[in-house]
């Protein structure tokens, strides 16, 4: 009989976890849900340098190597591709900024290129990356 009344007690202050648990699961969807991934250019570039550099967050990251080479999302992408494949990183993060990585080498129309390709998507926060002087 005592055996009996002692599991009851044990039961009666043991904590229920399983609410808590739900918590922790919906935050962690909640989370993964609203976060914001970066999709890396994928090569390396030496930005010009500029007095009025400023930093910014970005979504999509656009480089422009030495040899005017455009990458993006860590893929070398031809000139005539870059509208397409901008439109597509755009659906996936619509809130998203275009960050223009150009090499100090590279070449001005790359960039106007890609900064036009932008503002034909609808893509309005576009920016160029320098080095702070």
């Amino acid at each position: 009989m005592s055996k009996r009344q002692n599991t009851a007690e044990e039961e009666a202050g043991a904590i229920d976890l399983t609410p808590m648990l739900d918590v922790v699961f919906i935050m962690l969807i909640f989370f993964i849900v609203t976060a914001t991934f970066i999709k890396e250019p994928g090569v390396d570039v030496l930005k010009p340098e500029a007095t009025t550099a400023e930093l910014k967050a970005a979504s999509i990251l656009v480089a422009i190597n030495e040899n005017d080479e455009i990458w993006i999302a860590k893929e070398q992408v031809d000139d005539r591709l870059v509208k397409v494949t901008l439109e597509r990183l755009y659906a996936e993060n619509p809130k998203g900024w275009l960050v223009i990585q150009p090499d100090k080498k590279a070449s001005i129309e790359k960039v106007a290129l890609i900064a036009d390709a932008a503002r034909r998507i609808g893509i309005e926060k576009v920016s160029v990356a320098t080095e702070k002087s």
